[in-house]
């Protein structure tokens, strides 16, 4: 497998792995999310489209709603399970031991 879909597999799984985290209800408020033209100034989310960017702050004209978990869709804990999942390092299938 090349690099590019090796990154786009952990790409996917690391999305998978975040909606997991989610509750019934906050599924359902990511859902109603996506259908907002804009977020608020200053709203914290993840693009899950570019995981790799991290927490960003509204507005950020280039992201597409479709693509956003905003901090105000989950609960408290649910935010920091997230962030504690980012944080851990990803496995890299080039990197020598």
């Amino acid at each position: 497998m090349t690099e590019s879909r090796n990154e786009t597999r952990n790409e996917y799984v690391m999305r998978d792995n975040i909606m997991k985290l989610l509750s019934n209800e906050e599924v359902a408020g990511v859902s109603s999310t996506e259908t907002e033209t804009r977020l608020a100034d200053g709203d914290e989310f993840l693009d899950l489209g570019k995981l790799e960017l991290g927490v960003q702050q509204a507005p950020v004209e280039e992201t597409p709603m479709g693509c956003v978990l905003s901090k105000e869709a989950v609960s408290g804990a649910t935010w920091l399970k997230i962030l504690e999942l980012l944080a851990k390092p990803r496995a890299n299938p080039h990197q020598k031991h």
